[in-house]
């Protein structure tokens, strides 16, 4: 496992919840044996899925203390990353055939975030939407999407295959947009 940051340490023991049905639902769609990018990672959770399902992965998040055990696949980086403090995004335009994002907002990357989708590539993106207030946290508007937002964000750039902007019974009440797009291949 590399680390762009040594003060990010590892630890031991996984400590992720099964993957996001939306990502499971989708993640097949991801170019086979592409890589994908596996964007605050949290635990891991994606990762493994991605990694069960053939993909070399690449995962970054500011606190890598959650992904023990993903160090020991030859198919699996880890970058400690804080995608908010103000430096340039990590990746260039068209680095990776699946990218995958869950229950994180930092509206300032977004276009780089779908920009880092090469063409064949997927965008898998779930997360909070307003009115997530009325079931608990994230409740700041900073943190959820406003309608039609991820739609905006892949607008003239990926083709949208699914999308959804609902309420969620599961893990628990949630207000979320969620969507799968694709690049188009180069003509």
């Amino acid at each position: 496992m590399t680390s762009t940051t040594p003060a990010c340490p590892n630890a031991a023991e996984p400590q992720s919840p099964e993957a996001s049905g939306w990502i499971r639902r989708f993640a097949g769609l991801i170019p086979a044996g592409g890589a994908v990018l596996d964007l605050a990672c949290g635990g891991g959770r994606h990762s493994r899925l991605l990694l069960q399902l053939g993909h070399p992965v690449t995962a970054v998040d500011r606190d890598l203390t959650r992904l023990g055990g993903l160090d020991s696949h030859d198919d699996f980086s880890a970058q400690c990353h804080d995608l908010e403090d103000g430096s340039a995004f990590p990746f260039s335009a068209g680095s990776f055939a699946g990218v995958v994002v869950t229950n994180y907002l930092y509206r300032p990357i977004i276009a780089d975030i779908v920009r880092a989708v090469a063409p064949g590539g997927i965008l898998l993106y779930e997360t909070f939407a307003q009115g997530n207030e009325r079931f608990g946290r994230p409740s700041n508007p900073d943190f959820l999407l406003a309608p039609g937002e991820l739609l905006d964000a892949a607008a003239g750039q990926l083709r949208v295959l699914a999308y959804e902007d609902l309420v969620v019974e599961r893990p628990k009440p949630a207000a979320v947009q969620r969507i799968c797009a694709r690049r188009e291949l180069l003509a």
